[in-house]
């Protein structure tokens, strides 16, 4: 794959779910690199977090769940490229963020002196603070007695108050004895806090040193910052913005103003801590909070600008970022085709309207598209069931219809998610020839737990436990990860039934003299069974064994 460009490249991700007031993790630390035309197949049980990885690359996870950590990145030449043609008030624009960036810059000069003085204020600050340890011993009490508290509150609510008064009353006693009790302890909490403070600025010797020194580094950081800007520093400013113009750019006039704003804050305090503005990796840092850095290229005319930008997926905050991906670059074709199918409006009728949105054209050319693209994904007679509706078609040809929605746009990526589940053979044997088709222009994921779709059509397979990606390559390069495993062997039905409970049997079949078992094992099981050539299916049923829990073979 060296010689691939890398189209989408996933680092460190970790998406997370907030459900009844708890936090779930569904994807932990997740690191791949998808190349351009390549067919990947994300494998795993239900729950292992396939669909969720899916899902984060076009932004569509339920609005419970968020990504925690890691990046998305998209590397599309055609989306990130940015070409603007300033206007005069653009050029104006530009000289005022180019003076306000000049003006931060000399903060710059006082860097260093200035992380000087941030680290005697935290000197100072941990002083006149009590340690966690200090804390946590004052809060012990506390909990300790709203415990009781609690105790003595369900206690009560077991009580008959006719036939156990003295209980109750008792009871009662102890909750508004705990009561006063932590209402105490809170309010003595303060104290120590405030004798803590007043011991700190009893300490005359400190007192003395913080002073001294923090007048000190003020008068040292006040000359430094009377000192003059380098040229380098300048032309840098000059090329931070025109990078903040581009970045900005694709934003409404009110938006631009205010993102602008927001960038040359959020540069003036990297410059005030002395971050290095070279480094792009610093600079998407600071941008990729408020908008997208476009970088900026050298070498262009006085008249246009131009720029780069990768997109970061896993940070885009503003719906018009998303508009530009979502349906165009990245198509999702869910695994239930009604989820994208009005029942009551005609298929054709569906697919030419988006055409007709997004590419402009008439209702007649946005027909003749439609016909096209249900003839690609094998719609037979494709000009007569234009007006046909979604009850008209089998789950098989809705799946069709909804990979013809997908690519009407011709996506870079195409998300497939669990696309053969409820078809037959014979159907799920037509997608995988469809999708075999498509795969040869663009990146194909598959989400599955249906291994034998996808063991002839992708080119890499991924298999995921858990919310992590456990073994990933070629299926024969991952499948020889059990090449000598794999056993056939024919045996008396009582035998069968302990090689069942032993080991992991991906195939078994009545034979005349008993059972033959196809067996995943590290050792022999039988004397007389035969090494078999591994296939992805044993690999599967291999690497996803739970607890057994094989159930002795009946006949």
């Amino acid at each position: 794959m060296e010689d691939k460009k890398v189209l989408l490249s996933v680092k460190d991700l970790e998406v997370k779910f907030r459900v009844r007031g708890r936090i779930l993790t569904a994807i932990r630390g997740i690191s791949l690199d998808i190349y351009e035309n390549e067919s990947i197949a994300i494998v795993g049980e239900s729950g292992s977090g396939k669909s969720v990885f899916t899902k984060t690359f076009a932004g569509m996870l339920d609005s419970n769940g968020f990504i925690s950590q890691g990046e998305l990145i998209f590397n599309d030449d055609e989306l990130a490229d940015t070409v603007a043609t300033p206007t005069k008030f653009d050029k104006f624009l530009l000289d005022v963020v180019l003076k306000r960036l000049n003006k931060a810059s000399k903060l710059e000069l006082g860097a260093d002196i200035y992380q000087k003085i941030l680290a005697l204020k935290a000197e100072k600050k941990e002083k006149f603070t009590l340690s966690e340890q200090e804390h946590e011993k004052m809060q012990d009490e506390i909990d300790d007695l709203k415990f009781r508290r609690t105790e003595a509150y369900n206690l009560k609510l077991t009580l008959n108050t006719r036939k156990e008064r003295d209980k109750v009353k008792e009871t009662n006693a102890i909750i508004s004895d705990c009561d006063k009790q932590i209402k105490a302890l809170e309010k003595k909490t303060a104290q120590p806090v405030r004798a803590h403070k007043q011991a700190a600025k009893a300490d005359l010797e400190f007192a003395k040193y913080y002073a001294e020194n923090m007048a000190k580094l003020k008068e040292e950081y006040k000359l430094a910052l009377q000192g003059e800007i380098t040229e380098d520093t300048v032309h840098r400013n000059e090329i931070l913005g025109k990078e903040i113009y581009l970045s900005v750019g694709r934003y409404g006039a009110l938006e631009r103003f205010k993102l602008i704003v927001k960038l040359i804050l959020a540069l003036r305090k990297a410059m005030r801590l002395g971050v290095d503005l070279t480094n792009d990796e610093q600079l998407n840092q600071i941008f990729d909070p408020i908008a997208f850095r476009v970088k900026f290229l050298d070498g262009t005319t006085e008249t246009q600008l131009h720029g780069v930008c990768v997109l970061n997926l896993a940070k885009i905050k503003y719906t018009k970022d998303w508009q530009k991906i979502r349906g165009t670059r990245i198509a999702t074709v869910f695994q239930d085709p009604m989820t994208s199918l009005n029942p009551i409006i005609t298929i054709g009728k569906q697919i030419s309207s988006i055409i007709i949105k997004h590419q402009h054209c008439s209702e007649a050319e946005a027909r003749r598209k439609a016909v096209e693209l249900m003839k690609k994904v094998g719609i037979p007679n494709a000009e007569n069931r234009y007006d046909d509706y979604p009850f008209q078609y089998s789950g098989g040809m809705r799946q069709r219809i909804g990979i013809a929605q997908a690519l009407i746009n011709d996506p870079k990526i195409l998300v497939l998610d669990e696309p053969t589940s409820g078809l037959d053979p014979a159907e799920r044997a037509k997608f995988r020839n469809i999708i075999g088709g498509l795969s040869k222009n663009r990146i194909i994921l598959l989400s599955t737990h249906i291994v034998s779709d996808i063991e002839y059509i992708a080119d890499r397979i991924v298999l995921m436990k858990n919310g992590e990606v456990s073994l990933e390559g070629a299926a024969e390069s991952i499948c020889g990860s059990i090449s000598g495993m794999v056993w056939e062997c024919a045996v008396a039905q009582a035998e069968a039934d302990e090689l069942i409970a032993e080991h992991v049997v991906t195939n078994l079949h009545n034979t005349h003299g008993g059972v033959a078992l196809r067996i995943v094992s590290e050792a022999r099981p039988t004397a007389d069974a035969v090494c078999a050539e591994p296939k992805l299916e044993d690999l599967y049923l291999y690497h996803f064994r739970r607890e057994l829990g094989n159930e002795p073979y009946k006949a």
